[in-house]
């Protein structure tokens, strides 16, 4: 896992339209002033259409997930180093919570990214970020 500062690109293309976000595929990642490693994801062709991010290699450092072959190959992922994994932030009264069940795989090196399933993985859908950092 790295740093999301290694993108060639701040420009992100998905190979299938997030959920809840079709038809969407391309997307803008900008890092949150003062909050490195919080980012927003921003559609291109609506600017409405967002989604706050963080980057797992900054605030979850003990996420490790597993990605398939076929889910590395689809994103041209050779090496580990080159994959930067971001989580999906979902902002509640109570509680922040991110999803580490369905995390954003980004090839760093071309800007292809997916959001992949863990199969078979014990990750929750809705992890308390509080509870993660402590």
């Amino acid at each position: 896992m790295s740093s999301s500062s290694l993108l060639v690109s701040p420009l992100l293309s998905f190979v299938t339209p997030p959920p809840g976000l079709d038809p969407h595929t391309d997307f803008r990642l900008s890092e949150i002033e003062g909050a490195a490693g919080l980012y927003s994801l921003q559609a291109e062709a609506e600017a409405e259409t967002r989604m706050f991010v963080l980057d797992a290699g900054v605030y979850l450092p003990d996420y490790s997930p597993v990605i398939s072959s076929e889910q590395s190959d689809a994103l041209s992922i050779t090496e580990a180093a080159d994959a930067i994994v971001l989580v999906v932030v979902n902002p509640g009264e109570e509680a922040t919570t991110v999803n580490l069940m369905a995390p954003i795989v980004v090839n760093a090196l071309t800007g292809i990214c997916a959001q992949v399933i863990l199969d078979g993985q014990e990750w929750p859908l809705r992890a308390e970020l509080g509870a993660l950092a402590a």
